[in-house]
């Protein structure tokens, strides 16, 4: 009997699984997906040129809301789990649901959904959204490069908008992300690697995607998102860990898988965590993968002009994934205006409009700050929008981007940036040379 398939996902994972185990299978009929986590996004159809002969007719993007209606008047008999960033309950709740409703459940192992590369890999990922991903991913680009490797990144999917379009993206100028159509949280990703020089693939067809990033690399960094394991098998897996939410390595998926598979485990924030905190952290990642090289770092906030904050009433803008299903009630943006000494963080909550309201209703753990929201034009228009209507004296932006690039910010602003830093050893350095030595990659 044919399966008939509801792939579970949230614009990323979810194709990546089809594409990799679906998508030529005869025996298997997908008969849709089912959208979380990012606004917008359901209402869709996974085009025809990416879903191959199989689906001439692409297939149809529904909410996840619908997956009991889905499963029963569509027969389907196997709902496939395919996006990250949740807890286990929550994944036991979306299974129950499934099974209730008369499928079976299925979590696809990591090693069946990775691609194979033909030229080395190191792959950064993380246990949760926010735990210093990205600053970690820059500094390993940076070394990799410092010592000679020619370093091409390929980023995990966030395609929120014309699917053909998006099928493989390549990112090289700050032109590239207008000319793609970037939202806030692409650009927040990828902007920091074109800054540094270093090109970046992202899309929708991996396989597609990594036989044009070999083509220019002697090492892939795979620059995993929302603690995802990775698409590409790894050389290397570095994975991101955060005591400011101890124990969460152990209480999310795909995050402990991550924890389980990593080469190296790097303890992030311990200049802000409770020493409780980061031994709580260590212990797991010690009891849970002693095979795994520990590596603690700082993360080091900068303000570009600190004098605006003392004393200042202040709107600060952070990361918005890390503040959502990332479950931060702050970032580096709350802890430098406090540390410049603002002297109020302005609530922007009364002041919000549109789809902004509803994220504030939805996590309610929020705190003092705007979440940089802008999955659409209308989403960055109601940020802007937030942003004018919120009393201030100065705007704090502690998103990885210049936000004021795609959103007007008629008041004074201030920058925050954060990078990592390593504490006692071993240190990134040493784990690379040591990487490098051992696969002998095509040098710069």
């Amino acid at each position: 009997m044919q399966r008939r398939v509801a792939i579970l996902g949230a614009a990323g994972r979810d194709f990546h699984n089809f594409n990799v185990c679906f998508r030529k299978d005869p025996e298997s009929r997908v008969i849709a997906f089912t959208a979380a986590q990012i606004p917008e996004i359901a209402g869709r159809r996974y085009p025809p040129e990416l879903a191959g002969p199989l689906y001439p007719e692409g297939i149809p993007i529904v909410a996840e809301e619908q997956l009991e209606q889905l499963i029963v008047t569509e027969k389907v008999n196997l709902a496939v789990f395919s996006y990250s960033d949740v807890s286990h309950n929550q994944v036991m709740d979306l299974a129950s649901r499934a099974i209730a409703a008369g499928a079976d459940f299925l979590l696809l192992g990591a090693e069946r959904t990775m691609l194979q590369s033909r030229v080395p890999v190191v792959s950064v990922c993380a246990v949760r959204t926010g735990c210093g991903k990205t600053p970690v991913s820059r500094r390993v680009v940076q070394l990799l490069k410092e010592m000679g490797a020619r370093v091409v990144v390929v980023r995990h999917p966030m395609p929120y908008g014309d699917l053909a379009r998006q099928a493989v993206q390549r990112f090289a100028t700050f032109a590239d992300l207008d000319r793609h159509r970037c939202t806030i949280e692409e650009r927040e990703e990828y902007e920091p690697h074109l800054q540094a020089g270093t090109v970046v693939y992202a899309g929708v067809d991996y396989e597609r995607i990594l036989a044009e990033a070999e083509k220019e690399a002697g090492v892939i960094v795979w620059d995993g998102g929302n603690n995802d394991t990775p698409f590409l098998r790894s050389d290397l897996e570095i994975v991101v860990a955060d005591p400011l939410r101890p124990g969460h390595e152990l209480l999310y998926h795909p995050g402990e898988v991550n924890l389980l598979r990593a080469d190296v485990i790097v303890i992030n924030k311990i200049d802000a965590a409770q020493t409780a905190n980061i031994a709580t952290v260590r212990h797991n990642a010690q009891e849970r993968n002693p095979k795994a090289r520990l590596i603690e770092t700082v993360s080091q906030i900068a303000v570009d002009h600190p004098e605006s904050l003392r004393s200042a009433r202040a709107l600060v803008i952070e990361d918005g994934p890390t503040l959502t299903h990332g479950g931060m009630a702050y970032g580096a943006g709350v802890i430098a205006a406090q540390r410049e000494g603002a002297a109020e963080l302005v609530d922007p909550k009364p002041y919000a409009v549109g789809s902004l309201c509803g994220v504030f209703a939805q996590f309610p753990h929020i705190g003092n700050l705007l979440p940089a929201m802008g999955y659409s034009e209308r989403q960055l228009s109601e940020l802007e929008e937030t942003i004018r209507r919120t009393p201030c004296d100065v705007v704090v932006v502690a998103t990885p981007i210049d936000l004021g690039r795609i959103v007007r910010i008629a008041k004074p602003t201030v920058r925050v940036t954060y990078d990592v830093a390593e504490r006692g050893t071993p240190v990134l350095p040493q784990v690379l040379r040591e990487f490098l030595a051992e696969h002998a990659p095509v040098t710069a």
